[in-house]
């Protein structure tokens, strides 16, 4: 009797154990919902698409309605055109510092790392021969194509320039025929230039054109080939800081009229909640899965793009 007493009251400690986590699990779940807005790079898209299903199995009242854009654009869509916003996530972290901090967010937070590529495809001109000592002149070559994002619209449209003054300048030193590099190639197919990096893609994918200066995760998600650059020139190592800031550029500001110098530096993409965000409880949660080990880092890491801890 008193065994059947003692098995009695474990099963009910057990049972409301388990109902207490499942209250608890439910609260957890309910305490958010809404929409959350988040303006993102065009080079977030797939790991962000990752990262925001995963978020709304958790909190299944959360709808999230993620835009991809060049991330200057995705700064003015803010500034200029007043847009609600809860979320913006930028390829190039100087943006947010430069055009939304201090009046439109107040902390700008450094989350992953990338990479300058030449991406191209097996129809791609000269894709059997194309190494890094010849892509310069193969990418000059009259019957090859090359697309590349807009530098007053996107980061990487500014860090293809970047790369190709870094580029020019460590083919002079090395005693390579040099000059006119960045000219030539900013002259060439203007007509392929794109507001933002993966509109490209679809150009290469239609052999529209044979090369695209793109993000090396970006490649690497769409199974591309690529040309690896050299530290050097690549943006991608953040000891070699002061070598990559000998380089700069000029583009659109925050306001018509206005202009910004953008040097370079290794690439460290960011994010920022807005001070005016719609739905700041759903934002906030949102920041924290995304600077998870287990949640966003890990969907960063697998799609290419290193963590970087701030």
């Amino acid at each position: 009797m008193r065994r059947a007493f003692l098995i009695l009251t474990l099963l009910a400690i057990v049972l409301t154990s388990n109902s207490c986590r499942q209250k608890k699990s439910a609260t957890i779940n309910s305490a958010l919902s809404g929409d959350l807005i988040i303006f993102h790079a065009g080079s977030l898209s797939m790991p962000f698409k990752a990262i925001a299903d995963t978020f709304m199995i958790l909190h299944p009242e959360v709808k999230i309605f993620a835009e991809s854009s060049g991330s200057i654009d995705a700064a003015r869509k803010i500034t200029e055109l007043k847009r609600d916003c809860d979320i913006v996530a930028s390829s190039d972290y100087s943006i947010i510092d430069k055009l939304l901090i201090p009046e439109y967010a107040a902390k700008n937070i450094h989350f992953a790392a990338n990479e300058m590529v030449i991406a191209f495809t097996e129809r791609s001109a000269y894709a059997d021969r194309i190494d890094s000592n010849n892509w310069a002149g193969i990418l000059l070559s009259k019957d090859v194509i090359i697309g590349r994002a807009d530098p007053d619209a996107d980061p990487c449209g500014y860090r293809t320039i970047i790369t190709l003054k870094l580029a020019q300048q460590d083919f002079a030193e090395k005693g390579i025929k040099s000059e006119g590099l960045v000219d030539n190639i900013i002259a060439k197919d203007n007509r392929f230039l794109r507001p933002k990096e993966v509109d490209l893609l679809a150009l290469l994918d239609t052999r529209s054109v044979d090369y695209i200066f793109i993000y090396r995760s970006v490649a690497q998600q769409h199974h591309l080939k690529y040309l690896i650059l050299p530290d050097r020139i690549n943006l991608g190592n953040p000891s070699l800081n002061a070598h990559y800031s000998i380089a700069q550029i000029a583009v659109r500001g925050s306001k018509p009229g206005e202009t910004m110098v953008i040097k370079g530096e290794a690439m460290v993409y960011s994010v920022a909640v807005l001070k005016k965000a719609p739905n700041k409880a759903a934002a906030e949660a949102f920041l924290e899965f995304l600077l998870s080990e287990a949640g966003g880092r890990k969907i960063m890491k697998e799609m290419g793009q290193e963590p970087v801890v701030q």
